[in-house]
């Protein structure tokens, strides 16, 4: 960990992780730890709003779509309670509409997962109105594809069935995608 990175975090080091996906934010949680930040995670609408309200953090990452409801929620009552707070917002749902709303509504920033732990500091500590550089190594098109199909597979609780109808794909079709290994 480079000193001036710590440095740049200021005093109050606190970190709201707000995401559903377990795994996911225990990950994320130690590796923010381990960059500097005191993380605190929440696993949903209602825990994020309780941590919000009791001890609000300088700095937050909030996942867009929770199963209690909508991280937005989450976003307006850190505003309320700490203005300062420096708020990127997650998700595996990049749109642009939800982008301008969570800017709107007071994020810094707005990431589309995956994003990694450098992404997350990156768009945490960023200060500059600037354009960030292109990522080095951009997933392919056929990556970007898989990650949405898996992406709603998990939406609908695993059902084939199901996430071939909302991907308006014939269910066999969909089979063959899943049962193939992710592309580079």
């Amino acid at each position: 960990m480079a000193e001036e990175t710590i440095q740049d975090l200021g005093p109050d080091r606190t970190l709201l992780l707000v995401d559903d996906d377990e795994p996911f934010v225990k990950r994320l949680a130690r590796a923010m730890e381990r960059r500097g930040f005191v993380p605190e995670t929440a696993e949903s609408v209602a825990a994020g709003k309780a941590i919000a309200q009791a001890r609000p953090p300088a700095y937050a990452v909030v996942d867009l779509r929770l199963e209690d409801g909508n991280g937005l929620d989450v976003v307006e009552a850190l505003r309320e309670r700490r203005p300062d707070c420096r708020i990127v917002v997650l998700t595996g749902y990049g749109a642009i509409a939800t982008a301008v709303a969570a800017v709107k509504i007071g994020a810094t920033d707005y990431l589309s997962k995956p994003a990694d732990a450098n992404d997350v500091m990156n768009a945490l500590l960023s200060r500059s109105e600037a354009m960030p550089t292109p990522p080095e190594n951009p997933m392919s098109a056929d990556r970007v594809r898989w990650e949405h199909i898996q992406r709603v597979y998990e939406m609908c609780d695993r059902n084939v069935s199901e996430t071939a109808r909302r991907l308006s794909m014939h269910r066999r079709t969909l089979q063959r995608i899943l049962a193939k290994r992710s592309p580079k």
